[in-house]
């Protein structure tokens, strides 16, 4: 038996990643990432750039892509707990469009492989979230895109019950100004 169990998500190539995790009475040991046993499970992405950060509970980011330069990502929370999702952008998709959401937290371990051509984004749900992700490409500032969080047609069942019962999450300015799917299309045919 692998390290690692791959749960589908209904979406090719977007999968939930479980960590086999050993206990004892000093805490705990697990590996991450083996390239060896991700390409076991049928994850053969060459990783280059490891990102981490750090929010406050009602934070939520995204939902970012790259758009000439895609990134496929491995996501994962080291403290503190998010509602992680992607929503697929492949233009030939079957399920172009759709999302699929996760919990991630420190306690559950599981980690998040999203493919490239997808949106992603999180809301912290904890009173604060350290996340981690490992890129299959360097990021490039010029060639950010993004969705709104609450575009009416992905229909996201964010959590927001989890931070506080209320719309009072925090978000930073662009976030706050991304075009809905069908506003990107609009724009953009070749999208």
């Amino acid at each position: 038996m692998g390290k690692f169990t791959r749960v589908e998500t209904g979406i090719e190539g977007l999968v939930v990643i479980t960590p086999t995790v050993f206990f004892d009475e000093r805490g705990y040991f697990m590996e991450t990432y083996n390239q060896k046993e991700f390409a076991e499970i049928g994850i053969t992405k060459t990783f280059v750039q490891d990102n981490q950060s750090c929010s406050k509970k009602g934070v939520l980011r995204g939902l970012h892509f790259q758009i000439d330069f895609p990134q496929c990502k491995l996501v994962r929370v080291v403290n503190g707990c998010v509602y992680d999702v992607a929503v697929d952008l492949r233009k030939n998709s079957p399920t172009f469009g759709k999302y699929y959401g996760v919990v991630l937290s420190a306690e559950n371990k599981k980690q998040f492989f999203i493919p490239s051509g997808f949106a992603h984004g999180f809301l912290v749900i904890s009173d604060v979230a350290e996340f981690t992700y490992k890129c299959d490409d360097f990021y490039h500032p010029n060639d950010e895109g993004g969705l709104i969080w609450n575009d009416p047609d992905i229909a996201i069942n964010w959590p927001i019950e989890d931070v506080d019962g209320k719309r009072n999450l925090i978000f930073s300015e662009k976030d706050q100004k991304w075009p809905t799917l069908k506003e990107l299309l609009a724009k953009n045919k070749n999208y």
